[in-house]
């Protein structure tokens, strides 16, 4: 039997033992985790920094953001109301047929498949948030290490297996395996795999999507895969805001060597602002000193991008960068009329690295056909006084139907990590618009509504029981109670 299939036979059987073991093991078993990980804080931050090239300032608060979404899912499992448990009691005298009694909760799908993310080597990977939040819903997971910073993983992955130790949770509960392409195809297909959790291009991520949909029995696939994030900027608004707009925005685009999943690659700015706006974020973006990106690979892959989008004469270079042998990510920044973006959809493809299109708009009328064209999106932002926002609502609904999360102030980049936090949105930024891989919300992608009807009380979940034992909130005959 290969390792993987063991993997999954050993990962099945943790499941049916979990099912039975009740939240609150997986509370304690979530901090123990936390603990862990906090107790290699000196080694882990110095070796992540070292794989990833990453600053260690960023891969300090990389760490305390893991830990914190760690402990988000702790304190939601402990609380229980996210289960949903819904009762309906039986009424016998009912006509002219008995009402039986039935009992309603989510409850998790088994084992699943977590792939790790090249640009997170701690809060998208081994302990990140979709590796947590299966854990949470009860889910053994298989982990996918990613190749680019493998000791970072297994250091996590270690601290993961002593939380199982001391917490006795079933050993099967989070297995870490390494390997290439060929490795996660095998992952995805095995039949025991119930979902499977990616973050990166949209090549692997529409890859998995494929084969997964291809099985003989199906299984949900939620899948980030990219975004160029807009940012749509008013004229009223760059009136008054246009140096802290611009800054803003050249800060948002070279954040992290421009490796982020939020990265503002597109931003549309009126005509009457154009040279303005172009001349101070290229002033801010000569400022900025290339640091090296995360491996040869994406270094190789952006300059390839901005080589290719060269050869179009739709678009005007107004910062360029050249390749470097220190792998590093230079700004670029271009401009095009809207027009002319509308007419090729290239010119929205996702360049992962610090490089923008900026596009010249005529009017919020031409404004509207770019937002019928544009694709899903992560995220959209949107920057406008408030009379330009009230008096254009079709701009702003068309809008979001492109994005997960719509924002009105700010750029996109930094997640907030709690409940409300959508980071998931139409295709292809992800495979399923109606899940987020970042906030609480994450678990519910591990889980399915199970109804039992007339079980005995001392078979039922604790969350069903008729004395409600953790006190969570319950929707009873219709009615929301504790």
């Amino acid at each position: 039997m290969s390792q993987i299939a063991n993997s999954f036979q050993e990962a099945q059987k943790a499941f049916l033992i979990l099912k039975q073991q009740g939240s609150q093991k997986r509370v304690a078993f979530l901090k123990e985790i936390a603990s862990q990980i906090e107790l290699l804080r000196e080694d882990l931050i110095p070796v992540a920094a070292r794989e990833s090239h990453l600053p260690v300032g960023r891969i300090t608060g990389e760490l305390g953001r893991t830990l914190g979404q760690i402990m988000l899912f702790a304190n939601l499992v402990e609380e229980g109301s996210w289960v949903d448990a819904t009762i309906d009691h039986a009424d016998s005298d009912r006509k002219p047929a008995p009402k039986p009694d039935i009992r309603n909760m989510l409850r998790p799908l088994g084992p699943v498949v977590v792939f790790g993310a090249s640009n997170f080597p701690l809060a998208f990977s081994t302990a990140g948030g979709d590796t947590v939040s299966a854990l949470a819903s009860g889910c053994p997971v298989l982990y996918k290490a990613h190749p680019a910073h493998p000791e970072t993983s297994r250091m996590v992955a270690n601290a993961i297996k002593a939380a199982v130790t001391v917490c006795g949770m079933p050993e099967g509960t989070f297995h870490h395996i390494e390997g290439g392409i060929d490795t996660g195809q095998e992952l995805a297909a095995h039949p025991l795999a119930k979902a499977v959790a990616f973050t990166g291009s949209f090549k692997g991520g529409k890859a998995l999507f494929d084969a997964c949909n291809k099985r003989e029995t199906p299984i949900p696939v939620y899948a980030e895969m990219g975004s160029v994030n807009p940012i749509f900027a008013m004229e009223a608004y760059l009136n008054e805001n246009l140096v802290a707009a611009a800054n803003a925005y050249a800060g948002s685009l070279v954040l992290g060597v421009g490796q982020f999943c939020t990265n503002p690659g597109l931003v549309f700015v009126p005509k009457a602002h154009e040279k303005a706006f172009g001349n101070q974020v290229v002033s801010q973006l000569k400022e900025v000193s290339g640091a090296p990106m995360l491996h040869e690979g994406i270094c190789n892959t952006y300059h390839q991008a901005l080589k290719k989008l060269a050869a179009s004469d739709k678009l005007d270079w107004l910062l360029t960068t050249e390749a470097s042998e220190m792998l590093a990510g230079n700004p670029s920044l271009a401009k095009i009329k809207a027009s002319d973006w509308l007419s090729d959809e290239a010119f929205q493809e996702e360049v992962f690295g610090p490089f923008a299109i900026m596009v010249v708009y005529e009017s919020i009328e031409e404004l509207e056909k770019v937002a019928v064209k544009l694709k899903g999106q992560l995220t959209c932002t949107v920057w406008g006084e408030p009379a330009e926002l009230s008096a254009n609502k079709d701009f702003l609904n068309l809008v979001e139907e492109k994005c997960g999360r719509l924002l009105f102030s700010g750029v996109p980049t930094g997640v907030e990590v709690g409940h409300a936090m959508q980071h998931g949105g139409p295709f292809p930024s992800t495979t399923d618009s109606r899940s987020t891989s970042v906030g609480s919300f994450a678990i519910y992608r591990f889980v399915r509504p199970v109804a039992f009807q007339d079980m005995p009380e001392e078979l039922l979940p604790a969350e069903l029981m008729e004395k409600n034992p953790l006190g969570i909130l319950r929707k009873v005959d219709g009615v929301f109670v504790r």
